[in-house]
């Protein structure tokens, strides 16, 4: 396995996509390359909700988010997952513990043995791999409808008035090596402010338990935003129906369904 200084390394953060967590990431790697610990580098760059702690000090038979929830201690393997996780908790300190507080609700409420559940299964995609999007109507009309030419073609323009923020700590790693099939699961928000703290209190304030086991999202290959990736300036590169896919025709309301546009969709 190689040394998480290493994969550090791998990362470019000239990135359209990690400009919010450009200043913070730099430093904790820098930390880390000069011989911290993850935990430690985390602790060192940012007041977080949770002390980040050895991933040893997870008990054995303990869910990892009950005893996040319960001491406050968030256990770090020293890899670039639990890097960006543990960034996520220091750019969206309250949207990390409303996710964490649902989690550990969701496990206290199940039977023994008991499957995970809609609900943990949305907060867990939500957690990993969510991209929070503030655009025009037309946009998420496009979007939610998988109309592709339209919404980077005729509608092209108007990504400029948009603000598309990756949260999901899975996402990041997976673009740390970029690769045109990676997909974002897209979150509706209305953040009033254009800090990410204005926009880290909006979601937080937005999620629950009910909303979320409806997995209120929307498919998109983040490669695709302009100006985020140099290829999709020609036109052809969403022809490739592999990745930028038609929406499949289901009955309302059926699972595959097109999302509406209300509050979180």
């Amino acid at each position: 396995m190689p040394l998480l200084d290493d994969s550090l390394a791998s990362i470019d953060w000239q990135q359209p996509w990690l400009q919010p967590w450009r200043d913070v990431g730099q430093s904790v790697a820098a930390r880390v390359e000069a011989g911290f610990a993850l935990h430690q580098a985390l602790n060192l760059a940012a007041l977080a909700p949770v002390q980040f702690v050895e991933h040893d000090s997870l008990p054995r038979n303990q869910p990892y988010e009950s005893y996040v929830h319960a001491m406050g201690s968030c256990p770090t393997r020293a890899g670039l997952h639990d890097f960006f996780n543990g960034l996520c908790w220091i750019r969206f300190p309250q949207t990390k513990r409303r996710l964490n507080h649902l989690q550990a609700q969701a496990i206290a409420l199940a039977a023994p043995g008991a499957a995970r559940g809609a609900v943990r299964d949305g907060l867990t995609v939500f957690d990993e791999n969510a991209a929070f999007l503030d655009a025009p109507q037309p946009l998420w009309d496009a979007l939610a409808g998988k109309d592709w030419q339209r919404l980077f073609g005729d509608l092209r323009p108007l990504w400029a008035q948009a603000r598309l923020v990756l949260f999901g700590h899975a996402l990041l790693e997976k673009l740390v090596h970029p690769r045109k099939a990676i997909t974002a699961h897209v979150y509706r928000t209305d953040a009033q402010g254009d800090e990410l703290a204005d926009l880290d209190a909006w979601v937080a304030c937005s999620l629950s338990a009910a909303m979320l086991a409806c997995k209120p999202f929307v498919h998109l290959p983040i490669l695709g935003v302009p100006g985020w990736w140099p290829a999709n300036e020609d036109c052809g590169f969403y022809a490739d129906t592999d990745v930028f896919r038609q929406l499949r025709t289901t009955v309302a309301g059926a699972p595959g369904a097109a999302p509406g546009n209300g509050p979180g969709l």
